[in-house]
């Protein structure tokens, strides 16, 4: 496997325990779902499988940009975000690519969350289209 800038290979992984029942709660819709889809009905599945499971989920979480004193409202809209302290991209692609790692990268160091879970829900099995990514701060 290729690893991108932020990618995390390391032993330790921030907020394992989300991770993991993100991880867990996606390949439970993608079994049901199957591949195939565009993006939304994963995510407010997978949003539904969290809650159940008592994690509290946040959908269309916008989040501003500022470069010195411009402030760009609503530059990227964060869809879903678990516990506070993981941000998931769910994507419906071929394959997953250095953009798209780029994209959690950028949600990551605006919003200050420090974990974050890019899942292709049309890699099957959904394990070969997981991408966990971890902001380190320069």
């Amino acid at each position: 496997m290729r690893t991108f800038w932020g990618e995390h290979e390391s032993g330790d992984h921030p907020h394992m325990e989300v991770t993991e029942a993100i991880i867990g709660a996606a390949i439970k819709v993608q079994n049901a779902l199957g591949p195939g889809l565009l993006e939304e009905p994963y995510k407010a599945c997978l949003a539904h499988a969290l809650r159940e499971q008592g994690h509290k989920v946040l959908r269309e979480v916008r989040l501003d940009v500022t470069y010195e004193s411009l402030c760009i409202p609503n530059a990227y809209l964060l869809d879903p975000v678990v516990d506070g302290k993981v941000v998931v991209e769910a994507k419906t692609v071929d394959r997953l690519k250095d953009l798209h790692v780029a994209q959690v990268n950028g949600y990551l160091r605006f919003s200050g969350m420090e974990v974050g879970l890019l899942l292709n829900f049309w890699a099957w099995p959904l394990k070969e289209g997981l991408r966990r990514v971890v902001h380190t701060k320069p």
